[in-house]
This record gives structure tokens, C-alpha cells and sequence, in this order.
């Protein structure tokens, strides 16, 4: 029942709302990874576009003026994770804040020796469990450089990891995928990429992904979307786990437009 009434109010929504054409055509045509779309792809991805716009709120901080062209960017960006997923993988917060450029997050620990730290910090972005995406504008504006960077889809894949808790690089699968196949996949990757990070050895994928798991699913997140034949030539299996997890197939995409 509460599936249907989802439906129809959402029904109701795309009735309504209205995205206006040409910003729409800009947001598509900015990415290599939304100008490969088919047809039906990117109508499905205007249409979550619009139901994303009209559940979360994208705000400026900083003095930072947000208007509509910037929440369409981010929005299409952000969309992409869940172009054959659904909404409600975005469920259970409503808040994107944009700063201008970095901003400085503030952090409390206590280390193994019992030693309490406050550590400041400046941000390209941030995903808080249960709360706001923040992002910097600046860093948001790099996206598709050909480099693999994607601020916006690096903290959105946050919040995909944080369904299930802390964000672990550990997102909840699909029943077709095993937790065993993603475990061994990505932990053999992870562990690989270290070694070469460690050894001072250059890298295709972004070297942040060796911090920790986490921020490996993340960064590789980016690159699969944003250099996804880099990622299927230096990691097949993880490309494989996140085409079954995202239910996409970049690769294929870019191929065919070529």
C-alpha cells in the first residue's frame, strides 16, 4: 500500500513539476558520462531529477548564491548512482549544502592510547550519516576532467555505503549479489592499490582511495562513472561488482557513442 501511494504522489509530482528545457540540454551535454545516455536513459534520469529536486533542498553556505542551473548539476550528478535504482536509495535525510570552495570540518577523536583530539580540516566535500551532503562548488565544477574526480558522486556514494551504517565500502547488494563475491573483490583491489600507493608507484585510480575502504568505494565510484575503462582494465573485478551494484554499464555506454 505505502508502495502504490509512493507511486501515485510521485505520479503527481512529474505531472506538476517542470525542469526548464534548456537547462535541462546544458546539465546533459556538460558530462561525457550523461551525454552517452540513450533515449529512455536520460528521460528516466530527468524524471528522478525532478522527484530529487523536489525532496531534498540544495542551499548555499558562505554567502554562496545556488541557483537553479548549479541545483540541476548537482542534482543530474547525483542521479546517475540511481539512474536504475530507485529515489528511496536517497532516503532518510533531505539537506545538500554548497560552499563556495573548500570549507574547514571539525572533527573529535579519541586515538588507541586514550588521547582525545580535535583535528580541523579543509573539505572538498562531506556526507554526514542521517544528515547533509556538503559540498565545495569549486571542487563540484572539476567533475568530468578526464582525471576520474567527481566530488558530487564521491559523496553521494557515501550516502549509498551509509544505508546500512557507518560508511564501510560495504553498501547494501542486491539479492543477486553475494556479500562473499563483493568482500573478496573489493578487498583483494583495495589491498592492491595500498601496496602501489605505499610504494610510491603511480596509479591511475585517485591514491585518496587508499585511506581507507570507504573512501575507496567511493573514489572508484567516480572513476567508474567518469573514467569507467580505466577502472574495468586495472580492476575488472570491481568493475564487475559495481556494474551489478549500479546496475550500469558506463564502459559500454562510452563505447557505443564512440
Amino acid at each position: 500500500m505505502l508502495s502504490a501511494f509512493r507511486t501515485w504522489r510521485r505520479g503527481r509530482i512529474l505531472g506538476r513539476a517542470a525542469l526548464d528545457d534548456s537547462l535541462w540540454a546544458a546539465a546533459t551535454g556538460r558530462y561525457s558520462f550523461t551525454r552517452s545516455l540513450s533515449a529512455d536513459e536520460r528521460a528516466r534520469l530527468r524524471d528522478l531529477v525532478v522527484l530529487f529536486l523536489h525532496e531534498k533542498t540544495i542551499t548555499g553556505a558562505a554567502e554562496l548564491a545556488v541557483d537553479d542551473e548549479m541545483r540541476v548539476l548537482i542534482a543530474a550528478q547525483a542521479c546517475m548512482l540511481i539512474l536504475n535504482l530507485d529515489l528511496d536509495w536517497y532516503r532518510g535525510w533531505a539537506e545538500i549544502i554548497v560552499y563556495p570552495d573548500e570549507f574547514v570540518a571539525e572533527h573529535d577523536y579519541v586515538d588507541e592510547d586514550g588521547v582525545a583530539h580535535n583535528v580541523r580540516e579543509p573539505m572538498s566535500g562531506e556526507s554526514w550519516l542521517a544528515g547533509p551532503v556538503i559540498l565545495s562548488w569549486a571542487d563540484a565544477e572539476q567533475a568530468d576532467g578526464g582525471g576520474g574526480y567527481n566530488v558530487v558522486v564521491h559523496e553521494f556514494a557515501h550516502k549509498l555505503d551509509m544505508l546500512n551504517g557507518d560508511a564501510n565500502g560495504f553498501p547494501p547488494l542486491h539479492r543477486d549479489m553475494t556479500r562473499a563475491d563483493w568482500a573478496a573483490t573489493f578487498t583483494d583491489a583495495y589491498r592492491d592499490l595500498c601496496r602501489k600507493v605505499d610504494g610510491r608507484r603511480q596509479t591511475r585510480i585517485d591514491p585518496y582511495a587508499a585511506e581507507s575502504p570507504a573512501e575507496f568505494f567511493a573514489v572508484l565510484s567516480e572513476a567508474f562513472f567518469e573514467i569507467p575503462g580505466v577502472v574495468r582494465d586495472d580492476y575488472p573485478g570491481v568493475y564487475g561488482q559495481l556494474a551489478a551494484f549500479y546496475r550500469q554499464d558506463p564502459a559500454a555506454r562510452l563505447e557505443r557513442q564512440i
